[in-house]
Protein backbone atom coordinates (compact mmCIF):
# COMPACT_ATOMS: atom_id res chain seq x y z
CA UNK A 1 0.00 0.00 0.00
CA UNK A 2 1.15 3.41 -1.10
CA UNK A 3 2.04 5.60 2.03
CA UNK A 4 0.33 8.75 2.73
CA UNK A 5 1.32 12.20 1.44
CA UNK A 6 3.29 14.19 4.14
CA UNK A 7 4.40 17.11 2.16
CA UNK A 8 3.51 19.09 -0.59
CA UNK A 9 5.34 20.23 -3.46
CA UNK A 10 6.19 24.40 -3.08
CA UNK A 11 4.75 25.78 -6.74
CA UNK A 12 5.21 29.28 -7.25
CA UNK A 13 2.26 31.12 -7.51
CA UNK A 14 1.49 33.72 -10.28
CA UNK A 15 1.83 37.21 -9.38
CA UNK A 16 -0.89 39.48 -10.77
CA UNK A 17 -0.70 42.92 -10.88
CA UNK A 18 -3.35 46.01 -10.74
CA UNK A 19 -3.47 48.21 -14.02
CA UNK A 20 -5.49 51.84 -13.41
CA UNK A 21 -9.37 51.90 -15.10
CA UNK A 22 -10.42 55.52 -15.61
CA UNK A 23 -14.11 55.95 -15.69
CA UNK A 24 -15.41 58.79 -16.49
CA UNK A 25 -17.36 61.01 -13.91
CA UNK A 26 -21.00 60.80 -15.83
CA UNK A 27 -20.93 57.49 -15.83
CA UNK A 28 -20.66 56.86 -11.95
CA UNK A 29 -23.86 57.07 -11.08
CA UNK A 30 -25.45 54.23 -13.45
CA UNK A 31 -22.22 51.70 -12.25
CA UNK A 32 -23.13 52.70 -8.84
CA UNK A 33 -26.54 51.55 -9.31
CA UNK A 34 -25.77 48.47 -11.11
CA UNK A 35 -23.65 47.72 -8.68
CA UNK A 36 -26.64 47.65 -6.04
CA UNK A 37 -28.63 45.40 -7.79
CA UNK A 38 -25.97 42.94 -8.50
CA UNK A 39 -25.36 42.87 -4.67
CA UNK A 40 -29.16 42.49 -4.00
CA UNK A 41 -29.69 39.71 -6.47
CA UNK A 42 -26.22 37.67 -4.97
CA UNK A 43 -27.58 37.73 -1.69
CA UNK A 44 -31.06 36.58 -2.74
CA UNK A 45 -29.30 33.95 -4.53
CA UNK A 46 -27.52 32.93 -1.55
CA UNK A 47 -30.02 33.11 0.76
CA UNK A 48 -32.20 30.34 -1.41
CA UNK A 49 -28.86 28.15 -1.33
CA UNK A 50 -28.25 28.24 2.43
CA UNK A 51 -31.20 28.68 4.09
CA UNK A 52 -33.58 25.28 4.08
CA UNK A 53 -37.14 25.93 3.70
CA UNK A 54 -39.66 25.36 6.61
CA UNK A 55 -39.92 22.59 8.30
CA UNK A 56 -36.64 20.92 5.82
CA UNK A 57 -33.81 19.73 7.05
CA UNK A 58 -30.52 21.24 5.47
CA UNK A 59 -28.54 18.53 3.49
CA UNK A 60 -25.53 16.76 5.23
CA UNK A 61 -22.51 17.21 4.04
CA UNK A 62 -20.08 14.56 3.01
CA UNK A 63 -16.92 15.09 4.81
CA UNK A 64 -13.54 12.67 4.92
CA UNK A 65 -11.21 12.60 7.63
CA UNK A 66 -7.66 13.09 6.82
CA UNK A 67 -5.41 9.59 7.64
CA UNK A 68 -3.77 8.71 11.36
CA UNK A 69 -0.67 7.56 11.74
CA UNK A 70 -0.16 6.00 15.11
CA UNK A 71 1.56 3.46 17.17
CA UNK A 72 0.17 1.40 19.98
CA UNK A 73 1.65 -0.34 22.93
CA UNK A 74 1.25 -3.76 23.56
CA UNK A 75 2.09 -5.52 26.33
CA UNK A 76 3.75 -9.27 25.23
CA UNK A 77 6.53 -11.83 26.64
CA UNK A 78 9.23 -13.55 25.13
CA UNK A 79 12.40 -15.57 26.23
CA UNK A 80 15.42 -13.79 27.25
CA UNK A 81 19.35 -15.02 26.42
CA UNK A 82 18.99 -17.54 28.96
CA UNK A 83 15.43 -19.10 27.55
CA UNK A 84 13.64 -17.30 31.07
CA UNK A 85 10.72 -15.80 30.49
CA UNK A 86 10.21 -12.07 30.61
CA UNK A 87 7.70 -9.56 29.58
CA UNK A 88 8.00 -6.69 27.15
CA UNK A 89 6.16 -3.34 25.47
CA UNK A 90 6.13 -3.24 21.82
CA UNK A 91 4.56 -1.57 18.94
CA UNK A 92 2.57 -1.89 16.63
CA UNK A 93 2.03 0.55 14.31
CA UNK A 94 -1.90 1.43 12.79
CA UNK A 95 -2.91 3.26 9.75
CA UNK A 96 -6.54 4.89 10.22
CA UNK A 97 -8.82 6.62 7.72
CA UNK A 98 -12.47 7.19 7.29
CA UNK A 99 -13.65 7.42 3.33
CA UNK A 100 -16.28 9.37 2.50
CA UNK A 101 -17.50 5.93 0.80
CA UNK A 102 -19.94 3.69 2.58
CA UNK A 103 -18.07 0.53 0.06
CA UNK A 104 -17.28 -1.84 3.80
CA UNK A 105 -14.81 -1.68 6.00
CA UNK A 106 -10.74 -2.15 4.66
CA UNK A 107 -8.42 -3.98 7.08
CA UNK A 108 -5.53 -5.84 6.26
CA UNK A 109 -2.35 -6.63 8.27
CA UNK A 110 1.05 -6.06 6.54
CA UNK A 111 3.85 -9.18 6.23
CA UNK A 112 6.88 -7.15 6.52
CA UNK A 113 8.79 -5.79 8.67
CA UNK A 114 7.09 -7.81 10.83
CA UNK A 115 4.21 -9.95 10.34
CA UNK A 116 0.81 -11.18 12.72
CA UNK A 117 0.16 -14.65 12.65
CA UNK A 118 -3.23 -15.80 11.59
CA UNK A 119 -4.31 -16.48 14.70
CA UNK A 120 -3.13 -12.47 15.98
CA UNK A 121 -5.31 -11.78 12.87
CA UNK A 122 -8.35 -13.31 13.52
CA UNK A 123 -8.42 -12.44 17.02
CA UNK A 124 -8.18 -8.37 16.46
CA UNK A 125 -10.40 -9.09 13.91
CA UNK A 126 -12.69 -10.94 16.33
CA UNK A 127 -12.36 -8.04 19.19
CA UNK A 128 -13.19 -5.42 16.57
CA UNK A 129 -16.00 -6.55 15.36
CA UNK A 130 -17.25 -6.89 18.92
CA UNK A 131 -16.10 -3.60 20.25
CA UNK A 132 -17.70 -1.79 17.12
CA UNK A 133 -20.58 -3.33 18.30
CA UNK A 134 -20.53 -2.35 21.82
CA UNK A 135 -20.07 1.05 20.87
CA UNK A 136 -23.13 1.08 17.89
CA UNK A 137 -20.45 2.29 14.74
CA UNK A 138 -20.71 1.91 11.44
CA UNK A 139 -17.66 0.79 10.12
CA UNK A 140 -18.15 0.47 6.57
CA UNK A 141 -16.05 3.50 5.46
CA UNK A 142 -12.71 2.53 7.67
CA UNK A 143 -9.38 1.79 5.88
CA UNK A 144 -7.38 0.01 8.49
CA UNK A 145 -3.56 -0.92 7.85
CA UNK A 146 -1.55 -3.01 10.41
CA UNK A 147 2.06 -3.02 10.78
CA UNK A 148 4.68 -4.61 13.06
CA UNK A 149 8.04 -2.71 12.65
CA UNK A 150 10.21 -5.23 13.42
CA UNK A 151 11.91 -7.05 10.38
CA UNK A 152 11.81 -10.91 10.74
CA UNK A 153 9.32 -11.29 14.48
CA UNK A 154 6.50 -12.84 13.68
CA UNK A 155 3.41 -11.21 16.38
CA UNK A 156 1.96 -14.22 17.97
CA UNK A 157 -1.08 -14.84 20.77
CA UNK A 158 -4.15 -12.96 21.17
CA UNK A 159 -3.50 -10.34 24.29
CA UNK A 160 -2.70 -7.29 21.80
CA UNK A 161 -6.65 -7.57 20.60
CA UNK A 162 -8.36 -5.53 23.05
CA UNK A 163 -5.75 -2.70 23.04
CA UNK A 164 -6.06 -2.63 19.04
CA UNK A 165 -9.62 -2.64 19.02
CA UNK A 166 -10.29 -0.18 21.85
CA UNK A 167 -8.00 2.13 20.12
CA UNK A 168 -9.44 1.77 16.48
CA UNK A 169 -12.61 3.06 17.94
CA UNK A 170 -11.25 5.70 20.23
CA UNK A 171 -9.72 7.05 16.46
CA UNK A 172 -13.22 6.99 14.55
CA UNK A 173 -14.47 8.93 18.31
CA UNK A 174 -11.84 11.35 17.85
CA UNK A 175 -11.11 10.61 21.76
CA UNK A 176 -7.46 9.96 22.54
CA UNK A 177 -6.12 7.48 24.72
CA UNK A 178 -3.99 8.07 27.96
CA UNK A 179 -0.63 7.68 26.88
CA UNK A 180 0.53 6.68 30.34
CA UNK A 181 -2.17 3.46 30.41
CA UNK A 182 -2.08 0.45 28.65
CA UNK A 183 -3.82 -2.69 28.06
CA UNK A 184 -3.85 -6.85 27.88
CA UNK A 185 -6.41 -8.75 27.51
CA UNK A 186 -8.99 -10.02 25.03
CA UNK A 187 -12.22 -9.17 23.90
CA UNK A 188 -14.80 -12.02 24.53
CA UNK A 189 -18.40 -12.70 22.65
CA UNK A 190 -20.56 -10.97 25.04
CA UNK A 191 -18.55 -7.74 25.73
CA UNK A 192 -16.54 -9.02 28.31
CA UNK A 193 -12.25 -8.78 28.92
CA UNK A 194 -10.75 -11.91 28.85
CA UNK A 195 -8.78 -13.45 30.49
CA UNK A 196 -4.89 -13.26 29.24
CA UNK A 197 -1.47 -15.54 30.66
CA UNK A 198 2.11 -13.45 32.07
CA UNK A 199 0.16 -10.74 33.79
CA UNK A 200 2.67 -10.16 36.99
CA UNK A 201 5.25 -10.61 33.78
CA UNK A 202 3.74 -7.84 31.33
CA UNK A 203 3.26 -5.66 34.35
CA UNK A 204 7.07 -5.31 35.46
CA UNK A 205 7.74 -4.75 31.25
CA UNK A 206 4.88 -1.93 31.16
CA UNK A 207 6.67 -0.21 34.75
CA UNK A 208 10.17 -0.65 33.25
CA UNK A 209 8.78 1.73 30.54
CA UNK A 210 7.26 3.89 32.85
CA UNK A 211 3.64 3.30 32.23
CA UNK A 212 1.59 4.66 34.99
CA UNK A 213 -1.49 2.81 34.54
CA UNK A 214 -2.13 -1.19 33.35
CA UNK A 215 -5.37 -2.46 32.54
CA UNK A 216 -5.60 -5.98 33.08
CA UNK A 217 -8.62 -8.80 32.64
CA UNK A 218 -10.73 -8.64 35.46
CA UNK A 219 -10.59 -13.11 35.74
CA UNK A 220 -6.90 -13.78 36.72
CA UNK A 221 -5.06 -16.23 35.12
CA UNK A 222 -4.42 -19.34 37.84
CA UNK A 223 -1.27 -19.96 36.35
CA UNK A 224 0.20 -16.11 36.74
CA UNK A 225 -0.57 -17.12 40.61
CA UNK A 226 0.67 -14.12 43.27
CA UNK A 227 2.06 -10.87 42.47
CA UNK A 228 2.38 -7.39 43.55
CA UNK A 229 2.20 -4.16 42.31
CA UNK A 230 5.13 -2.20 41.62
CA UNK A 231 5.60 1.32 43.20
CA UNK A 232 3.71 4.01 41.72
CA UNK A 233 1.66 2.14 39.42
CA UNK A 234 -1.98 1.53 39.24
CA UNK A 235 -2.94 -2.11 38.24
CA UNK A 236 -6.71 -1.85 37.27
CA UNK A 237 -8.33 -5.30 36.57
CA UNK A 238 -11.38 -4.54 34.02
CA UNK A 239 -14.29 -6.74 33.78
CA UNK A 240 -16.21 -5.11 30.60
CA UNK A 241 -14.65 -3.30 27.29
CA UNK A 242 -16.88 -0.44 28.75
CA UNK A 243 -15.06 0.05 31.89
CA UNK A 244 -11.32 -0.35 29.22
CA UNK A 245 -12.42 2.21 26.98
CA UNK A 246 -13.86 4.88 30.02
CA UNK A 247 -10.02 4.23 31.77
CA UNK A 248 -8.35 4.94 28.93
CA UNK A 249 -9.98 7.46 27.29
CA UNK A 250 -11.93 9.01 30.26
CA UNK A 251 -15.11 9.19 27.70
CA UNK A 252 -17.92 6.56 27.80
CA UNK A 253 -17.97 4.03 25.04
CA UNK A 254 -21.44 4.14 23.81
CA UNK A 255 -22.64 7.70 23.45
CA UNK A 256 -26.39 8.82 23.81
CA UNK A 257 -27.29 10.03 20.41
CA UNK A 258 -25.93 6.61 18.80
CA UNK A 259 -29.25 4.72 17.32
CA UNK A 260 -28.43 2.14 16.17
CA UNK A 261 -25.51 0.08 15.04
CA UNK A 262 -24.50 -1.06 11.39
CA UNK A 263 -21.83 -3.53 11.23
CA UNK A 264 -22.27 -5.51 8.17
CA UNK A 265 -19.02 -4.66 7.25
CA UNK A 266 -17.43 -6.35 9.37
CA UNK A 267 -16.38 -10.07 8.88
CA UNK A 268 -14.99 -11.92 11.65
Amino acid sequence: MAGFPTSFCNVPFPVFRRSAVSIPRAELPRLVLFYLLLSSVVLCVSGFLICPSPGEAAPAVATSQEPIRTSIPILGTTMNEVQEPIGIVAEIQLDFFQRPDHEGLDLQFHATPGKFSPYAQQSVIEALYRVVEAAGLNPDSWTIRFSLPYPGVTLYGESLSAMAALTIVSLAKHEPIDEDTVMTGTVTADGHVGTVGGVPLKILAAHAQHYRKVLIPEEPDIADGDWETPFLMEVLPVGSISKAYLALTNRPLRTSFVKHSLTAGLTP
